[in-house]
């Protein structure tokens, strides 16, 4: 019979999980199998810095904690050496990063699968979405959209300004 205290400690991983998974917009599960421990820092001070979650998870807590939420469809992906990363504030981030290196560690580094706002992404969706700029970069476009006319409207008043206040000096 199993240990009622490893039992609860599965239960406390599942919970966990399920938390993480449940407040995330986005997460992506990859094989990491081969990469090197400096691959592994500098990809984890990135995703960090990005204000993504990541971290190595076992392949059954992750699939109860999915089975749980009612998120169906990555069961396929849940064999081998897999890694987690979530993200609560932008869903793009942890895709776009993890697919950046994937192409630069090739076989070694591949995403297996993910889900964003509880949908399970195909192959295609997530290269898709991994060529999307980031929330952050969008919003810096819009404003120097927005921002344009009114700078363009402040060097022309200031240029008439200029050539009047050097005509009035004539």
């Amino acid at each position: 019979m199993a240990n009622v205290s490893i039992i609860n400690e599965k239960a406390a991983v599942v919970a966990a999980l399920k938390e993480q998974i449940g407040n995330a917009q986005a997460g992506v599960l990859v094989d990491y199998k081969g990469i090197t421990v400096a691959e592994d820092t500098e990809l984890r001070n990135e995703l960090r810095k990005n204000g993504v979650e990541y971290g190595v998870v076992k392949n059954t807590m992750v699939r109860r904690a999915l089975n749980e939420l009612g998120i169906e469809g990555m069961d396929a992906a849940l064999n081998g050496n897999t890694s987690m990363a979530t993200a609560t504030d932008d869903p793009i981030v942890p895709i776009r990063l993890l697919a950046d290196a994937s192409k630069k560690m090739g076989e070694k580094f591949q995403i297996k699968a993910a889900f964003m706002e509880g949908k399970v992404l195909s192959q295609a969706e997530i290269a898709q979405l991994s060529a999307l700029t980031s929330k952050k970069d969008l919003y810096a476009q819009l404003v120097g959209t927005l921002m344009a006319p009114a700078a363009n409207l402040a060097a022309v008043i200031n240029a008439i300004a200029e050539k009047q206040e050097g005509g009035a000096a004539e």
